[in-house]
């Protein structure tokens, strides 16, 4: 894609939705931090309903490591893999409390020590949390990026890397939730709503759907 169609692609989705946000419930750092952890392989809306009655007892490390893991469970036992979920939360609760002081650290490197935390995890609370202009790519912006032509790669982080290239400066901050936004309601991955799509003229997409 065009240096000038980049520019024009996130134009269009700043156009559309100004002030994008990320679709996971929390109240601080930390409770953003177990919210992405536990969404792996689960939906946003499927995590904030077990989420919003744990939050209101355990929203900081230490009221967590006081719940303890087998009340964690009770909590997110309708989410995928809630036992190892359970374990890596209590795990890195404890992490937090003796290594950060009980806070969530603004550093890649040291949230990637964390049990259950990745590189996808870390790019979504230095995002979210702290401001920074990080992208994580999970599976929307992998297709996103790969389907419209914007960065292609064959694994995520050879996306994140040319998304970080070509990410216009004063559109990194929101590009994270622009791409993941668009590829979960507009740019799906089965069928696409190519017929609605607003940076369509800028897609290479070549089996581009039409309106029924």
């Amino acid at each position: 894609m065009r240096k000038a169609d980049i520019a024009a692609f996130f134009d269009r989705l700043a156009e559309t939705t100004p002030a994008p946000k990320g679709e996971l419930e929390f109240v601080n750092p930390y409770t953003l931090l177990v919210a992405v952890v536990l969404s792996a392989q689960a939906t946003d809306v499927g995590v904030n309903k077990a989420t919003k009655p744990l939050f209101a007892v355990a929203d900081t490390p230490e009221k967590m490591l006081d719940l303890g893991e087998e009340r964690l469970r009770d909590y997110i036992k309708t989410i995928g893999l809630f036992n190892t979920k359970a374990k890596n939360v209590i795990a890195l609760s404890h992490q937090l409390v003796e290594e950060h002081g009980g806070e969530v650290p603004r550093d890649r490197a040291a949230l990637e020590k964390l049990p259950g935390v990745g590189r996808k995890t870390a790019n979504v609370v230095l995002n979210i949390a702290y401001g920074e202009p990080t992208i994580a790519v999970d599976t929307h912006i992998f297709r996103v990026s790969n389907r419209t032509g914007l960065a292609p790669g064959k694994t995520p982080l050879e996306v994140e890397k040319k998304l970080e290239k070509i990410v216009p400066e004063d559109r990194k901050q929101h590009a994270h939730h622009w791409l993941i936004l668009h590829g979960r309601y507009v740019c799906k991955a089965r069928r696409p709503d190519c017929a609605v799509c607003v940076v369509e003229p800028y897609c290479s997409y070549k089996a581009k759907t039409t309106a029924n």
